[in-house]
C-alpha cells in the first residue's frame, strides 16, 4: 500500500491558515525598512552617546526611540520567523530571518552604550530625573531593574563587541533547529492498518499511543536512530551552546550560567533547587504510576515506548478543529464572557495556523509581536489531546493580548516563567470542565488517566530535563567535556531514577536528549514545571472561589513585564519564592492517582 501524503503549504486549505498578511501586507517594504532602521540605529550613538542622562529629557528621548527602533525590527523580524516556519524549506524566508538578526546585532551595537553610561550616573540623580519629568516614570522600573544588574555590565566597549558577537552566538539554536526541521528524516511506520506512513515530529506522539504495541515500537526506534545518526553533530552543538552560556556568564561576572540565566527575571536560586527537590520527593508516587501502567497493560517487561499510550480502552473520538473551539469556549467559561468573546473574535480574524503542511515547524507555539495578532502555529491532528494544545497556546495567546491592551511596547511581553502559567491554567480549567461533564465511568479513568499523564510529562519531566541541563551546565563549567558517552550515561541515569524499576532498561532511551528543541535556549525548562505548580493553585483557587478569583487572575494577565515574575504572581495568589505551589501539584498528583487507583482495580 502507498503512503499517506502529507499536502505542501499551497495545498494545505486557505481556512486553516493564520492572516499573516496583516501582519505586513506589502513586503516590498521589508529591505527598504531594514535599510532605514540601520541607519537610525547607527545613528543612535552620535546623538545620545556621552550626554544621556545630562537630563531627564534627554534621557526619554533616548529610551523612546531606542524602543520604537527596536519595536519596527521586531515587527519584520516576527514576520519572516514565522513565514519561514510555514515552509521551513523556502530559503527565501530564512535569508530574511539572517537580515534581520544581522540588523538586530547591528543595533544592539549601537545601543551597546546606553546601559554602561547610565550607570556611570548617581542612581539617585535618576531617581529625582523620573520625579520630575513627565513621561519618565513609565520606564521606572527598568530604570531602577537596570541599577540591579549594574555589577554584571561591562564598559562601552566591551558591550559592543558583546552586542555584535550576539549575531553567531546564537548559531548554535539555528544550526540545531535546521537539523531537526529541514534535515533530519525518519523511516516510515507501519501503522495499525498495515499501510506505511510517514513518521513526522507532528505524527510522533500519535503513534507512541497507539494500543499497536509493534507501532509503538518501530515509531520509537525510527525517531532515535535517526537522531543516533547525527548525534556526534548534535553533541557537538549541544557542548558549544552549553560552553557559549559558560563563557558568556563568566565574562559578565556570575557564578554560574545558570545564576545568568535566573538573574534576568530576578528568580533565587533556591526556588530552581526547591522544584527539584521536591519533585524528587514524590519520585516514589510517579513510581507506583508506573507500577500501576505496567500491571494495566499486562506486560511482563515495560518500556519506554509503552508510557504514552492510554491506560483505559474508550471508542476514538475524531474532535475537529471547530468543535475543539465550542469544547474550549465552554470550559474558559470560569474566566468571564469578556474573556470567550476575545477569543473567538481572534479566531475569526486568523490568528491560528491549523493543519501540518511539508516543511512546517513541528509542534505548536503561540508567537507574535507588540503590533500583531498573538498568532498560534499549531500542527493539528483530530484527537482530544489536540484540543488541550489549542487551549494551551491560546493561553499564551490572550495573555499577549491582555497585556498589549494595557501596558505600554516596555512591558508590552512576559517572562517564560509567568507565560506558561496563563497556559496551563487553561488546560486545567479544560481538564475540570471534561471531568465534571463526563458521566461514563471509562471516560472518568481514561480523563484521570490523561491528567496523570499532564503531571508526568509536564511536572515530572520538565524537572527531569532542568536536572540534565544543571547536570551539563556543571560539567562544563568544572572544566569537563560533555562527550556522547558522558551526555548518553547522564540522561539514561536519571531517566531510570525517574520512572523506576517498572520500566525496563533499553539503549535507545539514552538518545532523547539530542531532539529537545528547549535545551537550546539554556534554563528554559524548568519553567514548564514551576509554571505547572502555579497554574494548578490558581485554576483551582478560580473554581472555588469564581469571580474574585477570575478577575485577580485576569488582572494578572494585564501586567506583563511590569514587575519581577514572583512578585507578578502574588496578584494571582500565589508565591513561588516558597515550596508550597509545587508541593501542593504534588499531592493533586498524588490524589489523582489514588482515584485512578481504586477506579482500576
Amino acid at each position: 500500500m502507498g503512503s499517506k501524503v502529507i499536502r505542501s503549504r499551497e495545498e494545505s486549505d486557505s481556512r486553516y491558515k493564520w492572516n499573516i498578511e496583516a501582519m505586513m501586507p506589502d513586503e516590498s517594504i521589508i529591505d527598504p525598512e531594514l535599510d532605514r532602521l540601520t541607519k537610525e540605529a547607527a545613528a543612535y550613538g552620535e546623538k545620545y552617546a556621552g550626554h544621556l542622562t545630562e537630563s531627564g529629557e534627554t534621557l526619554l528621548a533616548a529610551l523612546k526611540e531606542k524602543d520604537e527602533i527596536f519595536r519596527q525590527i521586531e515587527k519584520i523580524y516576527v514576520y519572516a520567523h514565522m513565514k519561514r516556519d510555514e515552509d521551513n524549506s523556502n530559503s527565501r524566508y530564512s535569508g530574511m530571518v539572517d537580515k534581520c538578526i544581522a540588523v538586530i546585532s547591528a543595533a544592539s551595537a549601537s545601543f551597546a552604550f546606553f546601559t554602561p553610561e547610565l550607570l556611570e550616573a548617581d542612581e539617585k540623580l535618576i531617581d529625582k530625573y523620573i520625579e520630575e519629568t513627565p513621561g519618565l516614570d513609565v520606564y521606572e522600573f527598568l530604570l531602577k531593574d537596570a541599577f540591579r544588574g549594574k555589577e554584571h555590565v561591562l564598559s562601552h566597549k566591551e558591550e559592543a563587541i558583546m552586542a555584535q558577537m550576539s549575531e553567531v552566538t546564537g548559531a548554535t539554536n539555528d544550526i540545531f533547529t535546521m537539523l531537526n526541521n529541514a534535515d533530519i528524516t525518519f523511516a516510515d511506520v507501519t501503522d495499525e492498518k498495515g499501510e506505511k506512513s510517514p513518521l513526522t515530529h507532528g505524527s510522533y506522539i500519535k503513534y507512541m499511543e497507539s494500543r499497536d504495541r509493534k507501532v509503538r515500537e518501530e515509531a520509537y526506534n525510527s525517531m532515535y536512530d535517526a537522531y543516533k545518526e547525527h548525534i556526534n553533530t548534535i553533541s557537538t552543538t549541544y557542548s558549544y551552546n552549553t560552553r557559549t552560556d559558560a563563557v558568556v556568564s563568566r565574562i559578565r561576572g556570575y557564578e554560574s550560567s545558570r545564576a545568568a540565566a535566573l538573574f534576568g527575571d530576578n528568580i533565587p536560586g533556591s526556588v530552581y533547587d526547591n522544584l527539584v527537590a521536591t519533585v524528587n520527593e514524590y519520585l516514589p508516587q510517579l513510581h507506583r504510576y508506573t507500577e500501576i501502567r505496567k500491571e494495566l497493560l499486562g506486560y511482563d517487561k515495560m518500556f519506554m515506548y509503552d508510557m504514552y499510550v492510554p491506560l483505559i480502552d474508550v471508542p476514538e473520538k475524531t474532535v475537529t478543529f471547530p468543535e475543539s473551539i465550542e469544547i474550549i469556549s465552554e470550559a474558559l467559561r470560569p474566566l468571564g464572557d469578556e474573556y470567550i468573546a476575545s477569543m473567538k473574535e481572534g479566531i475569526s480574524q486568523g490568528w491560528i495556523d491549523v493543519y501540518e503542511n511539508k516543511g512546517k515547524t513541528s509542534g505548536a507555539y503561540s508567537f507574535g509581536c507588540y503590533d500583531s495578532y498573538p498568532y498560534i502555529l499549531l500542527n493539528y491532528t483530530d484527537t482530544l489531546k489536540d484540543v488541550f494544545t489549542v487551549i494551551h497556546e491560546m493561553g499564551h495567546s490572550m495573555h499577549s493580548l491582555y497585556t498589549r491592551k494595557v501596558q505600554p511596547y516596555v512591558y508590552g511581553s512576559h517572562s517564560i516563567f509567568t507565560a506558561e502559567v496563563a497556559s496551563t491554567v487553561n488546560e486545567n480549567l479544560l481538564m475540570h470542565h471534561l471531568l465534571d461533564e463526563c458521566d461514563d465511568m471509562e471516560m472518568r479513568k481514561y480523563l484521570l488517566n490523561m491528567h496523570l499523564e499532564e503531571f508526568r510529562t509536564t511536572l515530572f519531566r520538565q524537572t527531569m530535563f532542568a536536572e540534565f541541563e544543571d547536570l551539563t551546565h556543571k560539567a562544563v563549567e568544572e572544566g569537563r567535556v560533555l562527550t556522547v558517552d558522558m551526555m548518553c550515561d547522564e540522561y539514561e541515569a536519571l531517566n531510570a531514577k525517574y520512572y523506576g524499576p517498572a520500566v525496563e532498561k533499553d539503549d535507545t532511551i539514552r538518545y532523547e536528549w539530542a531532539r529537545i528543541p528547549h535545551f537550546y535556549r539554556s534554563f528554559y525548562v524548568y519553567k514548564y514545571a514551576t509554571g505547572y505548580s502555579a497554574a494548578t493553585a490558581i485554576a483551582g483557587k478560580i473554581l472555588r472561589e469564581g469571580c474574585p478569583a477570575a478577575d485577580d487572575y485576569l488582572k494578572f494577565l494585564t501586567t506583563g513585564e511590569s514587575d519581577y515574575p514572583i512578585e507578578l504572581l502574588k496578584i494571582a495568589g500565589v508565591d513561588m519564592s516558597t515550596k508550597k505551589p509545587v508541593e501542593d501539584a504534588m499531592k493533586v498528583f498524588t490524589e489523582l492517582l489514588d482515584e485512578f487507583e481504586s477506579l482500576v482495580k
